[in-house]
């Protein structure tokens, strides 16, 4: 996984890993503290399974998309985040084409 410092352009250079047929995604990790942004491309109809990680967690999206955060459910447009703290299981669907961009900070 690539680590940077200070200023780049890691997109340009970065692959795509693919995650299953619909998701693919590209990691950078933050060097000073190592949490990750990783970069997530989905195609229409793509689910996000039921998942929980010890890192909390900022998620954005470019298209419209329903989260869910333990039981709490909600339908989000483009550009809303949704903060989901570690150890907490979380879903999402995108019923169109998107990006996503999370940020994970690490466990300590």
């Amino acid at each position: 996984m690539p680590v940077i410092s200070g200023f780049g352009a890691p997109r340009r250079k970065l692959p795509w890993e693919r995650i299953n047929d619909k998701i693919e995604r590209r990691v950078l990790a933050v060097q000073a503290w190592n949490d990750r942004v990783v970069e997530n491309q989905g195609g229409r109809a793509c689910r996000c399974a039921s998942a929980s990680a010890r890192a909390d967690r900022l998620v954005c999206s470019r298209a419209r998309w329903i989260s869910a955060i333990g039981n709490e459910r909600r339908s989000m447009v483009a550009g809303d985040v949704a903060v989901i703290p570690g150890d907490t299981e979380h879903e999402g669907f995108f019923p169109e084409d998107t990006e996503v961009v999370d940020i994970l900070r690490a466990a300590a």
